[in-house]
């Protein structure tokens, strides 16, 4: 295959660089599909003591938010939100934002961010920590859309009895979130609450 002269960046001629970018442009399509190929890991290499796979949480959590009416952008955020947790286990709430935030609604974005602390209010004071961590976001407009993801979504997908959907019902979901333009202000809504479905309204 054809490559580039130069070793180093500040060598590149326009030439080169104007070869490179379809090269990038095609890379950047494949992004569902690595994505999709780390989720799967996840059945594989998976945090020990649980009931179910770090995979099957998030299989959960996407068809409890889907079984509840949410938006594509909440079912993908919840699928995903702990994708981070083989390759960034410290800060994997971080890391599963930043794949998600060109693709998404702010306010999912910071929902998955944030959701590391939402979720200490639940299991921290049994390690003498803060359980209240998630009061220092208080002030946040996605506060409560937080707050409510982890009680209704996260917290409470951890049931090998549940009946979750397999990867494949999401799949075009997945897809559909990483073919948008990258930063596009309209799909971003950028200080937009919507809010988790209310359960008087969700979805059969």
């Amino acid at each position: 295959m054809k490559t580039v002269e130069f070793t180093a960046m500040k060598d590149g001629t326009k030439e080169e660089y104007l070869f490179l970018k379809p090269l990038e442009d095609e890379h950047i399509k494949g992004t569902a599909d690595r994505v999709l190929r780390e989720l799967r890991l996840q059945e594989e290499e998976t945090l020990p003591g649980y009931k179910i796979s770090r995979l099957t949480h998030g299989l959960q959590s996407a068809t409890r938010a889907y079984n509840e009416g949410a938006d594509v952008d909440w079912v993908v955020g919840a699928l995903l939100h702990d994708i981070g947790d083989g390759l960034a286990p410290q800060n994997h709430d971080k890391f599963a934002a930043e794949i998600l935030r060109p693709y998404m609604r702010e306010e999912v974005v910071w929902t998955v961010e944030h959701h590391a602390a939402f979720q200490m209010y639940y299991y921290a004071h049994h390690y003498g920590w803060n359980q209240h961590e998630r009061e220092k976001y208080s002030a946040s407009p996605y506060y409560r859309s937080c707050v409510d993801f982890c009680e209704r979504w996260d917290q409470s997908s951890f049931d090998p009895a549940y009946p979750t959907r397999d990867l494949d019902f999401f799949v075009p979901m997945v897809r559909e979130v990483f073919a948008r333009k990258a930063h596009d202000p309209a799909v971003q809504q950028k200080g937009v609450v919507k809010g988790i479905p209310p359960l008087a309204t969700a979805a059969e």
